[in-house]
């Protein structure tokens, strides 16, 4: 009897458990055995009924995504066919739940006739975030089962539910608190009792009752995706098919939604996002700090700064259950920075996602002072200072002498050398940098920088922290902006000069949000306050290559004191109360006289000269930033741009996305660029030899 799949008697019932770990899940292999298993039981007339079981933590995680796009060994049957198979049995099967039941696993245990789950089971459709749809037959089983409305929103969103909320929708017949399999196997047994207790969802009509209620249903529901899944396809072909399931036989929905979900899974969405969806789990590798070593527990954390950074770190830590104590130079900074934090907090109660009582408890978990003595007991102190290397090196020493000596101390700065911070204490093993992103508390991604020192314990302890505040964290090196903020201004710098040359900002704006990002740069710097960058480029002035070309452009916006959406004006002007860029006559007359100054003949800029001049370049840096070691790998780069700066997931990312439409393509418009535009643009060396040689950053 194949492994992947086992049978046991219980009396007339056969327990067939899927034994595939960790996740049980359905690739070629098992269903190749879970085929074999069920005619063979199903022809056994000592066999009365069936249970379908999971071994270890779960009946099943769905289907192994690795297998995507790859060609079956033949006789391998497709997970619709053997869930045809179990539904149209005579004999009763009842699913058997635990742990999870995910994706293929959710739809195997739909296509049974009765689902018992215990109380810590999770279910759902999740395709959906994979660029997919469930191509099993849920699209047509669950609208059947729950009802139109509530199957919309579990697909759409690829939402999990639990046991409890599974049971109230009608997913799961019973929620049993003893041995799951002993009590499947008695409502096996009524079933075969009682056959009128058999529910084949394909028979269900539950979806019509919705229809009749509400006709515009589908629309509405398309009409409220359109901000959240813009760009995405998956979502939509999830509507069609629903909508199939009240539109066409069950059998013709089945066809449909079967062709819907072989074409999305050759698609480059659906690529894109499988390709994001290993890319996480990739980052938490670090090939010189195996997962063997040791780590430090965090009881206790500290944050320096109460500003609009430290407030939201230190929301990070009570959120995580974590008691963290805010440490500012004056009460009156300590007071603001809590007066937002219980805002922040306040909102999130209105919204209906947090408890009165779970707010409380954080807030208690937050302490201030203003005495560096009081972080004594910390485990890791996080500093969101002033952006200026002589305030942070000044924080470092302070730290360094109020701190026990085996704590981290990290730093949240997003661009200033840590090295050099770190050369500040005498503790330099222990400095690392924890780049969290604006709003701190909202925002996934953590970029970890490690310095030249960083002990192997430290940056586990950071990785590991990471995922405890329920971040991404991606480890980077010591550069210029690190990786993202460094990608980002060649990518700002070639926009700041294509408004010099003769485009817009709500122009530039436009053809980046089409491409699938949040905003624009412009709207983006203004949201995030164009006074931080400001303040950069005047401390690095002094070592700016006097041979390259710069835009005064953003430094000039500011000296009329326009530093975004706070000020009410930036590179747009804001109505009070409103977040609305709105184009300003006062800034168009600005980029144009700035334009006359450098003898600059204006010209018109067309929209694919903004994607390629904006976009080529980030990628290009990233090359760069591969050749030199200081990102591990090149799906590293993907998840901070993704997270951190709101590239389309179904791109996949700058380097995803890159090699989708081919390294030849960027090598060459990079190379017509440089050409144009001079050194700036230059090819990258890594990029040029992939181009060559046929290759993707993927293959590195």
């Amino acid at each position: 009897m194949p492994d992947s799949v086992t049978v046991s008697k219980r009396g007339s019932v056969a327990v067939i458990a899927l034994n595939n770990p960790p996740v049980n899940g359905l690739g070629f292999a098992l269903r190749t055995s879970l085929m074999t298993i069920l005619r063979f039981t199903l022809d056994d007339s000592a066999v009365q009924a069936l249970v379908l079981v999971g071994t270890g933590k779960m009946f099943s995680g769905g289907a192994d995504i690795r297998e995507f796009g790859q060609a079956p060994p033949p006789e391998t049957p497709t997970l619709p066919e053997l869930i045809t198979l179990i539904e149209a049995s005579k004999k009763p099967i009842v699913a058997a739940l635990h742990g999870v039941a995910l994706g293929g696993g959710c739809e195997l245990a739909l296509g049974c006739h009765a689902r018992l789950a215990t109380a810590d089971t999770r279910m759902g459709l999740p395709e959906v975030t994979l660029g997919i749809i469930p191509g099993a037959g849920g699209t047509q089983r669950l609208p059947r089962l729950i009802g139109i409305t509530a199957a919309l929103d579990l697909i759409t969103s690829g939402r999990v539910v639990t046991a409890s909320e599974a049971l109230k929708l009608g997913i799961i017949d019973e929620i049993v608190d003893s041995s799951i399999v002993d009590q499947a196997i008695a409502q096996a047994l009524r079933m075969v009792e009682r056959p009128s207790l058999i529910r084949r969802a394909s028979d269900l009509d539950n979806h019509l009752d919705d229809i009749r209620r509400n006709p515009d249903v589908f629309q509405q529901i398309r009409e409220q995706l359109t901000k959240r899944a813009r760009g995405f396809e998956a979502p939509y072909a999830c509507i069609d098919c629903i909508e199939a399931a009240v539109s066409q036989p069950f059998l013709e929905g089945l066809a449909t939604e079967r062709q819907t979900f072989l074409r999305l899974v050759n698609s480059d969405q659906s690529r894109a996002q499988r390709h994001a969806f290993f890319a996480e789990r990739e980052a938490g590798k670090i090939p010189d700090v195996p997962k063997t070593t040791a780590t430090r527990t965090v009881q206790q954390a500290a944050v320096v700064g109460c500003g609009t950074m430290g407030s939201g770190i230190a929301m990070n830590f009570a959120n995580a259950d974590i008691p963290v104590t805010i440490l500012e130079t004056s009460q009156e900074a300590l007071d603001k920075g809590l007066d937002l934090i219980k805002k922040h907090y306040a909102a999130t109660v209105s919204k209906g996602r947090l408890a009165q009582s779970d707010m409380n408890s954080r807030l208690r978990l937050i302490k201030t002072t203003l005495h560096p003595g009081d972080l004594n007991q910390a485990d890791v102190v996080i500093e969101a200072a002033f952006e200026d290397m002589a305030v942070k090196k000044d924080v470092f020493r302070r730290l360094d002498g109020a701190c026990k000596p085996e704590a981290i101390l990290a730093t949240n700065t997003s661009t200033l050398n840590i090295n050099e911070i770190a050369a500040a204490t005498n503790r330099p093993e222990r400095v690392i940098g924890t780049h969290f992103f604006s709003p701190a508390n909202v925002m996934k991604l953590m970029e970890n920088v490690r310095t030249d020192h960083s002990s192997s314990e430290t940056i586990a302890t950071i990785m590991k922290l990471s995922k405890r505040l329920s971040k991404i964290g991606v480890l980077v090196g010591v550069c210029n902006g690190f990786v993202g903020n460094r990608m980002l201004y060649a990518y700002r710098r070639q926009a700041d000069f294509l408004l010099e040359e003769g485009a817009l900002p709500e122009q530039i704006d436009k053809v980046i949000y089409d491409f699938g990002m949040p905003m624009g740069p412009y709207a983006m710097g203004d949201l995030a306050g164009l006074d931080v960058g400001w303040r950069i480029r005047k401390q690095q002035a002094a070592n700016r290559p006097a041979h390259l070309r710069y835009s005064t452009l953003a430094d000039r916006v500011c000296e009329l004191a326009r530093f975004g959406q706070k000020t009410g004006a930036g590179w747009f002007r804001y109505q009070t109360g409103s977040r609305t860029p709105i184009p300003d006559d006062a800034i168009r007359e600005l980029i144009e006289s700035i334009s006359e100054e450098q003898g600059i003949t204006r010209r018109p800029v067309t929209e694919q000269e903004i994607l390629t001049r904006c976009l080529y370049p980030l990628i290009n840096e990233g090359a760069k930033i591969l050749d030199e070691g200081l990102a591990l790998r090149a799906s590293d780069i993907d998840i901070i741009w993704m997270y951190g700066y709101g590239f389309p997931r179904y791109r996949g990312g700058p380097m995803h996305w890159a090699d989708t439409i081919g390294l030849k393509v960027v090598y060459d418009g990079m190379s017509r660029l440089h050409d144009q535009h001079g050194a700036w643009l230059e090819p990258a060396p890594l990029l040029q030899q992939l181009a060559k040689t046929g290759k993707g950053f993927g293959d590195l």
